[in-house]
């Protein structure tokens, strides 16, 4: 689990194919890996993927052909920055909201506009996410932690702050840039809950045709 909280930026220094697969090496910049190893799990702009190597100053993951699929890190090159975040310890502050480095698809910048020291964009998310995105809830862009400032119909709106501008990859974003986006993760769980716990619709009984006042006691 991750918080959306972003601690450093990272880039990609190598991309190796491996059959279907890619081995992406990422410069980490000033992400601490002191405490990483093996097997441990840090978030790439968003996506929850596992270290299979490190040494000072960079570390290397196994992008597999679904999560190549589901996100945009198929995109990125050599030299393209990208948000890390380790994952969550049970005694962090949870100042963003939980993630869960899980992409539920990937979205695209169709506004960009500057708005005094704030910068406003406008997203398209793929159809099937809309009914998640709530103004005023959360969302995760490019693992970013996100108030939603507006959703309607196909788009929803956010408002960035300097500081995430700053600490982030968002400023680097225009309009027919990709972004990995995951919803929070209490709407999907709470429509889960609801389809699974539903009344069902009652059907046509003698029972209920006597108490319309059809047929015989």
């Amino acid at each position: 689990m991750f918080t959306g909280i972003i601690q450093a930026i990272g880039r990609i220094q190598t991309l190796q194919k491996r059959c279907a697969a890619v081995r992406m090496t990422v410069d980490s910049g000033a992400l601490d890996l002191s405490d990483v190893k093996l097997g441990d799990s840090i978030a790439v702009s968003g996506a929850c993927l596992t270290v299979t190597e490190f040494a000072p100053g960079r570390f290397a993951v196994d992008v597999s052909p679904e999560t190549l699929a589901c996100t945009a890190l198929g995109e990125l090159g050599s030299g393209s920055p990208v948000n890390l975040e380790k994952a969550l310890r049970l005694s962090d502050r949870l100042g963003g909201h939980l993630v869960s480095g899980h992409v539920d698809g990937v979205g695209t910048v169709v506004a960009r506009e500057p708005r005094a020291e704030f910068v406003f964009f406008r997203v398209r998310p793929p159809p099937a996410l809309t009914r998640y995105i709530a103004t005023k809830g959360s969302i995760c862009v490019d693992g970013v932690s996100l108030t939603v400032n507006a959703a309607a119909g196909d788009e929803f709106e956010l408002l960035i702050i300097p500081h995430t501008l700053t600490e982030t990859t968002l400023n680097a974003l225009h309009v027919g840039s990709t972004v990995n986006l995951e919803v929070d993760l209490i709407a999907r769980y709470l429509e889960q809950l609801a389809l699974k716990f539903a009344a069902p619709t009652p059907g046509l009984t003698h029972d209920i045709l006597r108490e319309a006042g059809f047929g015989s006691n």
